[in-house]
């Protein structure tokens, strides 16, 4: 327990150094070694907690729990100060802030929100959290080092404000540390509000109109959560008498549901399902750092984390079953928005809201082997996601596009990244990588509670297995010519890119570990750990990595050979050849994108609204 306080206090060390450090050599070295701290402490936790069951602790509670409220109140007032821009047609942004803050903090200060006896709880959930945080987390903040400094070159009409970006960053981990560690939904609550901050901070670091509108546009979206989350607070203080979480989950559903829908609904705002998705889609203005971080081990992963936490109450209940339908419907609409989209960064954001919605479906149904499921989900789309957001980033910085069309032949342009990029791209949807695995598994926890669910799943990864080859395609379409080389700008962004590449493979490789020391203490043994599956898994990643390295070692030698098109090739020219009637003819090499049938304005309006008649509907039948 004493590493669980150690982390959650821990990240604001560097983050006021930064706040008051100017030198960037200086800055690089806090970063580098706060986070090798974080990661370590996260790795002993986690080792810490292996066949363990839930640990309290009532760490210093008494000036502990008035610090929280003194931190609702300078959030309120933090959240009115940056309102204070907006047009007056926009009140219904700070009438939020003071509505939920009110009720929360005038509760609190009138002792009519009830003592929680264990204010922290950590168990093996909260410790694979605690990994993804201290582990992904600190690799993004390593690669936002260097990403910000090529960054500024390439915009020096945005203003350097680096040091408080990779500040902010450190402060989303002091917030993601307290959601999982807390027990006192009040404390979770405050934590909740800080992340909302740090996304708003983050998502309007250009300060350009773009970047102004999608922040707001995120703030009041995730305020409407943190409402829900305050009501869910007074509703269990005045109904139930108690806001510890641990013994919520334990009292009769009848009592409980209401105020566990709330959550539910924050959670899933704060995951970005629809009706919310939007927010998630318009984060993609900010920095690349902060997309994977908001996208793979923090802000979205809240979210999950708290409707996973729900699933004991959901499961067998009518309201369940509409929290799984409103994953389901994310899951699959997300998944075909996605085939639509050139743009890597909106693939790889409408991609994490389907497998959000995916995990809100298996924590929606609520048994056992759908929540090992959504664990694993939990595990693989962050590592994976991670990685594909910072390769994105960098061909971004070195190529000056992140157009999938404009990445035909990075292999030959840009060989280690790409091979980075192919390592995320297989982890999302080729076997025996972890989402296939996990997707797989899916289908039989969901067949086993309806059978409604298995071909939601089953349809949404199709889905994902058309956008994800064609943009695997791309990468490796070898152009007709030698090309050169675009790599000689990365400098410590290599550390994040390799690291995380390694973490990928090796989740997948070791999840029966994974499963057996963390996951079955939560939801009991699975038929995925058969006998001697760690021997099938390495036979079919050896069988995976061999193509690509081989490509690696041989790769300066390779010979270019144009195309075979029917006619006669033009040599000088590797986009044009000549046809059967003797007329040259140009060829280009494209996608499908089908935006008549999957884009955005054929499906997404009717996507939020039948995503927003499900939410009434779940609190109906609540």
């Amino acid at each position: 327990m004493n590493l669980a306080i150690f982390l959650i206090l821990f990240p604001l060390v560097p983050a006021v150094l930064l706040l008051v450090t100017k030198n960037a050599f200086l800055q690089k070295w806090i970063v580098i070694i706060s986070s090798v701290v974080i990661a370590i402490a996260s790795i002993g936790l986690a080792i810490g907690h292996m066949h363990m069951g839930g640990e309290y602790s009532n760490f210093m509670s008494t000036w502990a729990n008035s610090l929280i409220v003194v931190g609702d109140i300078v959030l309120a007032l933090a959240f009115l100060y940056v309102c204070r821009k907006l047009p007056f047609k926009r009140y219904w942004i700070p009438l939020m802030v003071i509505i939920q803050y009110g009720l929360v903090v005038f509760y609190d200060l009138a002792g009519k929100i009830p003592e929680t006896i264990h204010y922290l709880y950590v168990d093996s959930l909260s410790a694979i959290m605690a990994l993804i945080i201290g582990i992904v987390g600190t690799l993004i903040a390593i690669y936002t080092v260097g990403y910000m400094k090529h960054y500024h070159k390439e915009h020096p009409e945005i203003p350097d404000r680096s040091r408080f970006f990779i500040a902010a960053i450190f402060l989303f981990f002091f917030a993601m540390f307290g959601i999982v560690f807390s027990n006192s939904l009040t404390w979770i609550y405050f934590f909740w509000e800080v992340t909302t901050l740090c996304s708003f901070i983050m998502i309007g670091y250009s300060q350009k109109p773009e970047a102004f509108t999608n922040s707001f546009r995120a703030l009041w979206m995730l305020l409407l959560g943190g409402l829900a989350f305050a009501l869910a607070i007074i509703y269990l203080a005045n109904r139930c008498g108690t806001i510890d979480l641990q013994q919520i989950l334990m009292m009769r559903k009848a009592i409980v549901l209401l105020p566990v829908l709330l959550l539910c609904f924050a959670g899933m705002n704060k995951a970005a399902l629809y009706p919310f998705g939007n927010w998630l889609l318009g984060a993609m203005v900010a920095p690349t750092p902060s997309s994977a971080l908001l996208h793979s081990s923090t802000m979205v992963k809240a979210g999950v984390y708290l409707v996973l936490r729900c699933a004991p109450v959901l499961q067998n209940t009518t309201a369940g079953m509409i929290v799984a339908i409103i994953g389901g419907l994310s899951f699959v609409a997300a998944s075909a928005m996605a085939i639509a989209q050139n743009d890597a960064k909106r693939v790889l954001a409408y991609s994490t809201i389907a497998n959000l919605g995916l995990i809100v479906l298996c924590a929606g149904i609520g048994t056992g082997f759908a929540c090992w499921v959504a664990v694993l989900l939990i595990v693989f789309h962050a590592v994976a996601k991670a990685l594909m957001f910072l390769c994105v980033g960098t061909v971004e910085q070195q190529t000056g596009s992140r157009l999938i069309e404009d990445m035909k032949g990075l292999i030959s342009r840009m060989p280690l990244t790409t091979f980075a990029m192919l390592i995320g791209l297989s982890g999302m949807f080729l076997a025996p990588f972890g989402m296939l695995i996990s997707k797989w598994a899916a289908i039989e926890a969901l067949a086993r509670s309806n059978p409604i669910f298995p071909p939601i799943v089953i349809f949404g990864g199709s889905l994902m297995l058309f956008f994800w080859t064609k943009w695997m395609g791309k990468l490796i379409a070898l152009p007709g010519g030698k090309q050169p080389n675009q790599e000689k700008g990365i400098g410590i962004e290599w550390v994040a890119l390799w690291g995380l590449s390694f973490l990928t493979i090796l989740a997948c490789a070791c999840y029966p570990l994974i499963g057996t020391y963390w996951i079955v203490p939560l939801y009991g043994p699975n038929p995925m750990l058969y006998a001697n599956v760690e021997i099938s898994i390495i036979i079919m990643l050896a069988l995976m990595l061999l193509p690509p390295v081989i490509f690696l070692i041989r790769w300066k030698n390779l010979v270019y050979v144009a195309p075979y098109l029917g006619g006669v090739n033009v040599p000088s020219n590797h986009q044009e050849f000549v046809g059967s009637l003797g007329a040259p003819r140009n060829w280009e090499f494209k996608n499908y994108y089908l935006e008549k049938f999957f884009g955005e304005k054929v499906l997404m309006n009717w996507t939020i609204v039948i995503s927003t008649m499900l939410f009434v509907l779940m609190f109906f039948v609540g």
